[in-house]
Parts: structure tokens; C-alpha cells; sequence
């Protein structure tokens, strides 16, 4: 606060109210609206879910298998994800190729390896 500000006490002489020059109001102001962009975005970008490229939704949507198309993208190889998950390398490549599907719980450890959700592999 600067030198200029006056404070208005109450009647027990407790402090009840300060007055300050505009220019101070309007830095104040200024810097309470900075700080609160700040947070909004540190919030926002905690609570948004991850976004992809254009190029893995295109794959995505002509038909790549999600499985295949999240972990070229995570830049993983069969051999990777298939230790990442305890599962086999053939086994992978038939969920990758729609030879096999996965139960619940292998395309939930895919997922996790993936970190992506398990909708995004269904």
C-alpha cells in the first residue's frame, strides 16, 4: 500500500475500511485479474483430458485399431506394451490385427500401459 492510503476505523477504533489513490485500486485490480487467469488455467489443465493429433484421430476414425494406433503414438513397440502389461507379444499383435479380442481386464492393463481410458479402446 502506498504512503497516500487512509484508513477509516470503526467506533472501537478497529481498522474498518482502507482508501487508496485509483491508480493503486487499478494495479490491485490488475494483478488480482492476472493471478486469477493463472489459476483458471493451472485448473484447467489439471481437469482437461489429453488431446491427440489430427493424424491419430484420422487413423482412429479409418479403421486403425486404437490399440495400435495409441501405442504407435506413445511411441512403443509390440515388445514394449506386451512387457508393460504381461502379456505376450503374439498376443498384442492378434488384439492389434482383430484376430483375438481382449477381456476386460487385458484391455484395461493396455489401457493403463497406454495411459489412455478404456473407451478409448472399445
Amino acid at each position: 500500500m502506498t504512503d497516500s492510503a487512509q484508513i477509516i476505523r470503526d467506533g472501537n477504533g478497529n481498522p474498518a475500511f482502507a482508501v487508496l489513490p485509483i491508480a493503486e485500486y487499478e494495479r490491485l485490480l490488475e494483478a488480482a485479474d492476472e493471478a486469477t487467469a493463472t489459476r483458471a488455467f493451472d485448473v484447467y489443465k489439471a481437469t482437461q483430458p489429453e488431446t491427440f493429433p489430427d493424424d491419430v484421430a484420422e487413423r482412429l476414425l479409418g479403421g486403425e485399431h486404437p490399440v495400435k494406433v495409441f501405442r504407435d503414438h506413445r511411441g512403443m513397440t509390440q515388445a514394449q506394451l506386451a512387457e508393460a502389461t504381461g502379456l505376450k507379444q503374439a498376443y498384442v499383435s492378434q488384439i492389434e490385427a482383430g484376430t483375438r479380442g481382449g477381456s476386460v481386464d487385458v484391455l484395461k492393463r493396455i489401457a493403463d500401459a497406454l495411459r489412455v481410458d478404456l473407451d478409448d479402446l472399445t
